[in-house]
C-alpha cells in the first residue's frame, strides 16, 4: 500500500512563510480548536506572521480559581481564554507591558485574605503599583470592572491565587449583563491582540468523563492528571454536563458567530495537548462538524509528541478514531472532510505510540512527515518549525 506522504523537502514552504512575517496582518485565518497552555508559545510566535488567527477555546475549566469563579457567578471559565489572549498581545505598543504585567498578576495563595481585600480596593482606587502605572481612560476602564467585580463579590469569596486579568474579565462580564464578549471586545483592545479568541460556546457547563472500567469522571481538572491521580483506565467516551451532581448529558449548539469564524478559516488545525479536556471537548457542540466539513481548506491534526495522561492506553489508531468519531458521530461526512492530514516527525520524534501510516491512509488521510521538535524544544514541538508548516499548509 502506498501511504500518501508529504516529507520536509516540500514542507515548510519558506518563501510563503517569508511572506507572512512580511506582512502579517495580511496573514491567513488560521483556527485552531483548544485550550489550556499547549498552543501558548505557538501563539506568541504567531503573531509575528499573522493577525488573523482564529481561537476556539475550551470554557469548561473545573479547576483552580476559575472553579471559585465558576461557582460564584455561575459563569463559563474565563483562565483559557485569558491566557490566549494575553499570549497574542502585542507587547511592542507602547503602554501594553504595564498592562500585560497587571493582567498577569495572581494574588498569593498564601496572603491573608483582608491584606487582599485591602489590596484590591487600593486597584480599584487607582493606588496600587500595578495599576498607577496604567494611565488615561485605559486605567478607569480596568478599574471600574474591578469595581463591578468587588461589589459582586459574595462576602466568603476567596481571593488567594486569584489572577488580576480574570477579575477584570469577570467584572466586565458583570458590567455588561452577563454578556462575555463586550469584555473580550475591551479586553483585546487594551492588549492589542493579534488575533481572535472566544470560547466555544458561552453556556456554563461541565466535562464528565466515562472510563473503559466503568468509573465517572466528572470535571475537566479531574481527567488532566496535572493537580489530581492520573487516570488508570482508558477514556471510553466524554460528554457535557449542566452540572456536575446532575450529570445528565447537556446538548448545546454553537452560536452563528462562531460558524462565521469557521467558514473563514484558511486553514483549521485540530492541535496537540490534553486529547480529550481541550480538544475533543471543543467540538462536542452541535453545529462544529457541520461548519468544519462545509469549509473548503485543509483540516490537519497534530499528534502529541509526549505523554498526555489523558490518552492512557490509548493506541494510535485509537486516538484517530476518536477523534474522527467525535468529529463524526453519525457518519454524515467523507473523513476526508473532516481531517486531510496528519503532521508528525517520525525522523526526530520518539512517540508514546506506534505511528500506524497505512491506518492513516486507509481512512483516505494524508500524512506530512517534516521537522517537529527540535533539540532545544525535545520532548516539544518547537513553535517556530509549527508555524512554518501550518503557515505552508493555510490556504
Amino acid at each position: 500500500m502506498n501511504v500518501r506522504i508529504i516529507r520536509n523537502q516540500q514542507i515548510p514552504d519558506l518563501n510563503k512563510v517569508e511572506k507572512c512575517h512580511r506582512s502579517p496582518n495580511l496573514g491567513p485565518s488560521i483556527l485552531f480548536f483548544s485550550g489550556g497552555n499547549a498552543l501558548k508559545q505557538v501563539s506568541k510566535y504567531l503573531i509575528h506572521y499573522t493577525h488573523n488567527s482564529i481561537h476556539l477555546i475550551t470554557p469548561f475549566d473545573s479547576g483552580g480559581s476559575s472553579a471559585v469563579l465558576r461557582k460564584a457567578f455561575n459563569m463559563i471559565a474565563v483562565g483559557d481564554i485569558r491566557n490566549r489572549l494575553m499570549a497574542l498581545a502585542d507587547q511592542l505598543i507602547s503602554g501594553n507591558p504595564e498592562v500585560y504585567n497587571l493582567f498577569a498578576y495572581r494574588f498569593p495563595t498564601d496572603a491573608d485574605k483582608q491584606v487582599l481585600i485591602l489590596t484590591l480596593n487600593q486597584m480599584i482606587a487607582g493606588e496600587e503599583e500595578l495599576i498607577s502605572h496604567i494611565k488615561g481612560p485605559m486605567q478607569s476602564l480596568i478599574c471600574n470592572h474591578l469595581r463591578f467585580f468587588y461589589n459582586a463579590m459574595p462576602p466568603d469569596f476567596d481571593l488567594r491565587g486569584a489572577n488580576i486579568g480574570n477579575l477584570i474579565l469577570v467584572g466586565g462580564y458583570l458590567n455588561n449583563n452577563c454578556d462575555i464578549e463586550p469584555a473580550l471586545f475591551l479586553f483585546e483592545r487594551l492588549v492589542e491582540v493579534r488575533g481572535i479568541v472566544k470560547p466555544i460556546v458561552k453556556a456554563n457547563l461541565h466535562l464528565i468523563s466515562h472510563l473503559q472500567d466503568g468509573e465517572i469522571i466528572v470535571g475537566q481538572h479531574n481527567l488532566t492528571g496535572k493537580t489530581c491521580k492520573s487516570i488508570s483506565s482508558p477514556v471510553d467516551k466524554i460528554f457535557l454536563s449542566k452540572s456536575i451532581t446532575d450529570i445528565e448529558p447537556e446538548t448545546v449548539e454553537i452560536e452563528n458567530n462562531i460558524k462565521n469564524l469557521i467558514s473563514k478559516a484558511d486553514l483549521i488545525v485540530y492541535p496537540m495537548g490534553s486529547f480529550f479536556s481541550s480538544l475533543l471537548v471543543n467540538l462536542l457542540p452541535v453545529g462544529v462538524s457541520q461548519a468544519i466539513a462545509k469549509q473548503d481548506c485543509l483540516k490537519v491534526f497534530i499528534p502529541n509528541t509526549y505523554t498526555d495522561p489523558e490518552q492512557y492506553n490509548l493506541s494510535f489508531r485509537d486516538i484517530i478514531s476518536k477523534l474522527l468519531y467525535t468529529l463524526n458521530p453519525d457518519c454524515e461526512f467523507c473523513n476526508s472532510q473532516l481531517l486531510s492530514f496528519i503532521i508528525v516527525d517520525t525522523k526526530n520524534v520518539q512517540y508514546p505510540y506506534e505511528i500506524d501510516l497505512h491506518y492513516v491512509q486507509s481512512l483516505g488521510i494524508g500524512v506530512v512527515d517534516t521537522i517537529l521538535v527540535t533539540q532545544t524544544s525535545h520532548p516539544g514541538i518547537d513553535p517556530e518549525s509549527l508555524i512554518n508548516v501550518i503557515l505552508s499548509l493555510a490556504n
